[in-house]
């Protein structure tokens, strides 16, 4: 295929412009939440699952990675890391709505996340199964300095297990672009790909080699103050490898399914537009703009790039090993505001900000900040940490609001006897 006919290609799969029914849609759906039907990859906690999506981020912490460590631990069992809810989930059935609102498609129209809030109130272990519900919270038009005319979408999200109890809760704000708009402005066309020298390298891999987990020592809270600098984390030079190996851990296949062979068939009659063809001809995902640069030059950014859930997971990499196995990370949030592209590396630094005794727990806020090679911070970002405390004791699991947990238990319950129903027909 021909470089002349690939262009032609991508110009197609990009001349597309928002469509008023589709915004409409968007903002029409604003506070009518609902279960989701979505079937993750991964549908239940699992030793091997807990483990292999830890390590889809570089993360090898044994209290996420390792049975036998886990059991030793005051959980009494290896548990997921925080932010496995991106990659597990299972159908939470439910009667239909008495009105039906049609989803926008928003054909040919990018999306990216732009950043989130979570909090955690209870960990996932050994055969817990997830359910969520959720819905549009807020739908903005703005200008965007990358593609002119923007949607930002908030979207909120609450995730229990199969006892009704809420595990956690997300915000994530999502931005859809215009792609052919973000083309045509070049916003980051000037950047350069990385290249690293093997001093480079050697100073990257020495701080790789100073990260510590800090495991079962617990850190006291008391022992903490404000300014303490936490041990900085690597994290890059970014590869397509490290693209492969965060979706073996999970994520990435929901709601588009990218797929192979006869079920990437089945897929592209589903969802046409999703595939767009490559320089062989060859049909292909849209979401390989984070591992084919060709495809994401077309959409207006010089390189394949990572997904913002990835820094997430990042920086909860970063304070989860600074916390030690007998806290607990209350929240996070995080602005992902610059892209990560192939060959970038980040440093992950931060301090702690503040420490206090607040709903009977002792905990601290960490700032955070991911600065890439170019010295750009690119994913700022805060967390609360409660820490056990010589005088207070070990900490105690943060309550989810009161109506969200009467609303999880109420679906749930419905949700059962919807299963018991199907189960005897």
């Amino acid at each position: 295929m021909s470089t002349t006919t690939t262009s032609a290609e991508f110009e197609k799969a990009t001349d597309y412009q928002f469509k008023e029914d589709d915004i409409e849609r968007a903002k029409a759906l604003v506070g009518k939440w609902a279960p989701s039907g979505a079937h993750e990859h991964l549908t239940t906690a699992t030793y091997d699952s807990m483990r292999n999506f830890a390590r889809s981020y570089g993360d090898d912490n044994p209290l996420y990675c390792s049975e036998d460590y886990g059991a030793t631990t005051r959980w009494g069992a290896q548990i997921a890391p925080p932010m496995i809810p991106i990659a597990l989930n299972r159908p939470l059935y439910a009667d239909p709505p008495a009105e039906r609102i049609k989803r926008p498609s928003f054909r040919g129209i990018h999306v990216f996340v732009s950043g989130s809030r979570w909090n955690w109130h209870r960990p996932l272990v050994e055969g817990d199964r997830l359910y969520s519900f959720g819905g549009t919270e807020s739908v903005v038009e703005k200008k965007s300095e990358f593609a002119e005319r923007s949607l930002l979408v908030t979207y909120a999200k609450v995730m229990m297990n199969q006892r009704a109890e809420i595990v956690a809760i997300s915000r994530t704000l999502a931005i859809h672009t215009e792609r052919k708009t973000a083309r045509e402005k070049g916003k980051y066309s000037a950047i350069e790909p990385a290249t690293y020298t093997d001093e480079d390298i050697e100073r990257l891999d020495a701080v790789y080699a100073a990260e510590e987990v800090r495991g079962a020592e617990p850190r006291w809270w008391e022992d903490v103050q404000i300014g303490d600098v936490v041990t900085p984390k690597a994290k890059g030079p970014l590869t397509t490898t490290d693209m492969i190996v965060f979706h073996s851990g999970g994520y990435g296949f929901i709601p588009y399914a990218p797929c192979a062979n006869r079920i990437a068939y089945e897929n592209r009659q589903r969802i046409a537009p999703f595939y767009v063809k490559n320089e062989y001809g060859i049909p292909d995902v849209a979401q390989r703009v984070h591992w084919d640069s060709a495809w994401a030059q077309a959409i207006g950014n010089p390189m394949a790039y990572d997904y913002g859930v990835m820094r997430d997971c990042h920086l909860s990499h970063f304070a989860t090993d600074w916390m030690g196995d007998d806290a607990w990370l209350v929240s996070q949030s995080s602005e992902i505001r610059k892209f990560n592209y192939i060959g970038d590396s980040h440093i992950i630094t931060g301090e702690v900000v503040d420490k206090r005794v607040e709903d009977g727990r002792c905990v601290v806020d960490i700032e955070m900040r991911g600065t890439n090679q170019r010295d750009v911070v690119t994913c700022p970002g805060h967390a609360t940490v409660a820490l056990p405390s010589r005088e207070h004791g070990p900490i105690a699991l943060p309550e989810p609001p009161a109506d969200l947990q009467a609303q999880a238990i109420t679906m749930m319950e419905r949700h059962r006897e919807i299963v018991a129903e199907r189960k005897t027909t």
